[in-house]
C-alpha cells in the first residue's frame, strides 16, 4: 500500500500549490521591505547598488526559512478552502472520509515542507547568511579585514586582531600590536576578553610584552584599561549571529561559550527554536483545518484568511515574547521555545474536536 494514496496526492497538491503561492507573495513583500530599509545605507563606503542587491539576494534562503510556518498556515487555509468552496470536502465527507483522514493527507504534505525547511536551515542558510553579513560589512567598513585569523583593525599606530565578537560586543582573544613612529613593533598585548565600559575598553586576563633594545620585558595583570577609537558599533557587524548557525554548529558553539564562561542563553534559545521548527510547522498546518471546517458552510474565503493571519501573527508575537522573557528573567530557553508551540497545539486539538 502506497504511503501517498490518490486522495493524499489530490489534497496535498492543492495545499502545496497554495503554500507555494503564499510563500512567494510573503517572500516578495519582505524582500521589498528589506530592500527599502537597506537604501538608508546606500553610499556608505563601497556599499553601492550591486552590494545592496547582493546582500538582499543572499538573505533570501534565511527569509524563506523564517516564513515557512506562516506560509504553511495560510497555504493550508487557502488550499483547503478551495476544496470547500468547490464542495469537494463535502463530497469527501459524504463518501465516508473522516476529518482526521483529511488532516492526515494535509499533514503528509506538510512533512515535505518540514524536510525542505530543515535542509535549508542546516545547509544553505548558514552559508548565505554569513556571506551576506560579511559582504555588507566589508563594503560599509573599508578599513576592516577578516580572515581565518580573525578580525583585523587599525587603531592609530596600533594594529588590533580580534579572535571573536559576541552579540553583547564582548571581544575574545584580543591581540594589540603597538608600533612607534619608525614603524617598529614596541608592545604586544594579549587579553582573553575585552568589555566596553564607555568610553574605554576593559581588558581581562592580560599579558603585555614590551620590546626594546635590551630585550623583551613581560608583565601580567588581571585587568587593564584600553583607550581606543574602536567602538562596539564597529565590531558588532562581525558578531556571530545565532540565527545564521546550523543546529549542529549552534550546539558546538554553545559548548565553546560554556568552556569560556560566556553567556549562552541567546544561542540556546536559537538552538531550541531550530529544533522545534518542524513541530511549529506541523502545528500551523493543524490549525488550518479547523479554520476551514469551522466555517464549512460559508462561501466567503476572506474570514478564513483573516483568521489565519491573526493566528500566524499571534504565534509570531508569542514566540518573540517568550524569547525576550527567557533572556530577561533567565527562564530555560527550551521552555521559551516550546511553550508557544504547545499552547497552539492544545488550541488546534480543541478546535479539531469541536468541528469533528
Amino acid at each position: 500500500m502506497s504511503w501517498f494514496t490518490r486522495l493524499d496526492r489530490y489534497i496535498g497538491s492543492r495545499v502545496l500549490y497554495a503554500m507555494l503561492i503564499v510563500l512567494t507573495i510573503l517572500l516578495a513583500l519582505f524582500t521589498f521591505l528589506e530592500f527599502i530599509d537597506e537604501l538608508a545605507n546606500y553610499g556608505r563606503g563601497r556599499y553601492g547598488l550591486y552590494e545592496l542587491l547582493r546582500y538582499v539576494v543572499l538573505n533570501l534562503p534565511g527569509r524563506i526559512y523564517e516564513l515557512f510556518p506562516p506560509a504553511v498556515l495560510l497555504g493550508g487555509v487557502l488550499g483547503l478552502s478551495g476544496l470547500a468552496l468547490g464542495s469537494e470536502l463535502t463530497a469527501m465527507r459524504a463518501a465516508g472520509v473522516s476529518l482526521f483522514r483529511i488532516v492526515g493527507s494535509a499533514m503528509k504534505t506538510g512533512l515535505v515542507f518540514v524536510a525542505i525547511s530543515i535542509a535549508l536551515g542546516e545547509t544553505l542558510v548558514p552559508v548565505s547568511d554569513a556571506a551576506a553579513q560579511r559582504g555588507r560589512a566589508e563594503a560599509m567598513q573599508v578599513g576592516l579585514h577578516r580572515d581565518v585569523t580573525g578580525l583585523w583593525l587599525r587603531d592609530h599606530a596600533s594594529f588590533v586582531n580580534i579572535g571573536e565578537v559576541l552579540p553583547d560586543s564582548t571581544l575574545l582573544n584580543v591581540n594589540i600590536y603597538g608600533f612607534d613612529a619608525q614603524e617598529q613593533l614596541r608592545t604586544q598585548t594579549f587579553a582573553k576578553r575585552a568589555r566596553f565600559e564607555d568610553p574605554r575598553w576593559r581588558l581581562e586576563e592580560v599579558s603585555k610584552s614590551h620590546i626594546g633594545p635590551t630585550g623583551i620585558r613581560a608583565q601580567r595583570s588581571a585587568s587593564a584599561v584600553w583607550e581606543s577609537g574602536i567602538t562596539p558599533d564597529v565590531v558588532q557587524i562581525f558578531a556571530v549571529r545565532p540565527e545564521s548557525l546550523s543546529t549542529i554548529h549552534l550546539y558546538e558553539y554553545i559548548g565553546h561559550l560554556q568552556r569560556n564562561r560566556q553567556e549562552t542563553a541567546r544561542y540556546e534559545l536559537a538552538f531550541w527554536h531550530k529544533v522545534w521548527l518542524p513541530a511549529a510547522t506541523a502545528v500551523m498546518l493543524l490549525l488550518a483545518v479547523p479554520a476551514v471546517f469551522g466555517q464549512f458552510r460559508s462561501s466567503a474565503m476572506g474570514p478564513r484568511v483573516f483568521l489565519a493571519l491573526l493566528l500566524g501573527l499571534a504565534f509570531s508575537l508569542l514566540s518573540r515574547g517568550f524569547g525576550y522573557l527567557a533572556l530577561l528573567y533567565g527562564l530555560p530557553p527550551v521552555l521559551a521555545a516550546s511553550a508557544p508551540i504547545l499552547l497552539f497545539l492544545v488550541l488546534a486539538l480543541y478546535l479539531l474536536r469541536r468541528v469533528a
